[in-house]
């Protein structure tokens, strides 16, 4: 893994250090510092993970639980039957649907965006029209708008490098606003235009 990686690297310097070597020691204790080192940690797990790709065992863990409980009710009572009760009364497990959800919801991918249906009333002479979802999570979106002086559309100004726009691929410079979480911006101003981004 990386972490390894750097260890060798690490020994490699250790000796240039002890020659004093120009720049060596700056660059040694860099990579020797534990913030480092513990991204790199974190690098190689989820390295290890996306090689592992687990596969859930079920799509349905919440409903398979809520069978289960029906099942026993009905079950002749044994030591096993009882115990099994007593494990899914217990109050960590009836805190779980939540869990037994979000367990679902990520194994059925079920978690992605949705985009809006094509309107029915898109211009036939349209030369592009594309519906762009960006899930912002309180970030800011990196780019401006503007009017255009003489068609008066509102369009993108610029996209900031680095930002969500940019970054998604989905934006650029020049694209003309037609609508903005399913409000349509002619004859807007571009102040209301940005509230409503």
């Amino acid at each position: 893994g990386v972490s390894h990686v750097l260890t060798l690297v690490l020994q490699e310097l250790s000796l240039l250090c002890k020659r004093d070597v120009n720049g060596v020691g700056m660059l040694y204790d860099l990579l020797r510092s534990r913030w480092l080192q513990a991204l790199l940690k974190i690098y190689d797990c989820l390295q290890h993970y996306l090689g592992k790709r687990p596969a859930p065992v079920t799509l349905q863990a919440r409903a398979l639980s809520r069978e289960v409980v029906e099942l026993l009710r009905e079950a002749p009572p044994s030591g096993e039957i009882k115990e099994l009760r007593r494990l899914l009364r217990s109050p960590h497990f009836k805190a779980s649907p939540a869990l037994l959800s979000a367990h679902d919801t990520v194994a059925q991918k079920d978690f992605e965006p949705t985009l809006p249906p094509l309107p029915d009333n898109i211009p036939e002479n349209e030369e592009a029209m594309r519906i762009v979802c960006l899930v912002k999570n309180n970030q800011p979106l990196g780019a401006t708008i503007k009017r255009h002086e003489v068609t008066g559309d509102i369009t993108v100004a610029r996209v900031i490098h680095g930002g969500l726009a940019d970054r998604s691929g989905l934006l650029y410079a020049g694209d003309k606003l037609v609508e903005v979480n399913g409000v349509p911006v002619e004859g807007l101003e571009p102040e209301q235009v940005i509230n409503i981004l």
